[in-house]
């Protein structure tokens, strides 16, 4: 592999990660400051990052729009993505960031790579591996002090925002079990896309969030359009050219930029206080995520990051 294409891939999953960590900031700033709701700004971000997605995979490869629907097996798996990957994903995470903040929310959406590991355990019935039974425990201690902060007898975070926070998690291992082979047959753009399109209007149907009113302002749409362009469309390019460039091992790894990119644009940006128990569960999240994530020394496995 050429300098110049690593250097290329790098930068380009760290990007993705960074934006995908920032935009769930900007979620945040739209909720407290502009009192949107998780149903509408969800239902919006995933319609509008679905047309976007969909129209650049209809330029790179129009027949992958067609096809996925001609087989009736592979066409009812897109709609259960949609549905029960995507927009859980989607939804969860939003309304986690809703009752929290950014940084906790994204912290325990992550936990979904220790439930994937789990479920994967089950499957194969087979034990963890070392590695893999410390990433277990860094999972749990990190879900211990975010929820704790260490004292038993009282919750640092609201009933609801743990609820949410582990609903988050639940939809990401089914958001990256469901798809199957679809990717594979069909391209990630063009069945994230679809995913996100049919998502968006399952849930605004749903909620309900077709019928809010939202009374639009320049600080709005700005917070809107970041998170579908950048935090949404331009976040999954960037880190798909990282996969296409370093492999996707590689490309899961620099994009746990994430957890800490939320938390630093949170502390930073909205002022945020976070207590020491808070900052030591995300090093332990952080550091389970990145356990997870490098390659073994029999096989590297390519996989796709979630979409945020």
């Amino acid at each position: 592999m050429c300098m110049k294409r690593s250097t290329r891939g790098v930068l380009c999953a760290l990007s993705g990660g960074i934006l995908w960590g920032v935009s769930g900031t900007v979620g945040q700033y739209l909720f407290t400051h502009r009192e949107l709701s998780s149903q509408w700004l969800t239902t919006v971000r995933m319609i509008l990052a679905g047309i976007i997605l969909l129209l650049l995979a209809a330029a790179k490869s129009p027949d992958s729009l067609k096809q996925i629907w001609k087989v009736r097996g592979d066409a009812l798996r897109m709609i259960l993505f949609a549905v029960f990957g995507l927009m859980t994903c989607q939804y969860t995470y939003m309304t986690a960031i809703s009752h929290s903040n950014s940084a906790t929310a994204t912290a325990l959406q992550y936990l979904g790579q220790a439930l994937i590991l789990i479920v994967t355990c089950v499957r194969l019935r087979r034990l963890p591996s070392g590695r893999e039974g410390i990433a277990l425990l860094l999972a749990l201690g990190g879900v211990f002090l975010l929820a704790t902060h260490g004292r038993l007898d009282n919750l640092a975070l609201s009933a609801q925002a743990l609820f949410w926070g582990i609903g988050a998690a639940v939809s990401l291992m089914l958001y990256t079990l469901l798809p199957g082979g679809i990717i594979e047959r069909y391209g990630s753009v063009a069945v994230t896309g679809y995913g996100m399109l049919i998502g968006g209007i399952v849930l605004g149907i749903a909620t309900g969030a077709y019928k809010q009113f939202v009374r639009l302002d320049w600080t709005i749409l700005l917070g809107v359009g970041s998170i579908v362009i950048l935090g949404t469309a331009a976040a999954f390019t960037l880190y798909l050219q990282g996969v296409s460039d370093i492999g996707g091992v590689r490309a899961s790894l620099f994009a746990c930029a994430e957890p800490v990119s939320a938390a630093l644009a949170t502390t930073l940006w909205l002022k945020t206080e976070f207590s020491v128990a808070d900052w030591l569960a995300f090093g332990l999240i952080f550091l389970m995520a990145v356990l997870l994530v490098l390659p073994s020394r029999k096989a590297e496995a390519k996989k796709s990051a979630p979409v945020r």
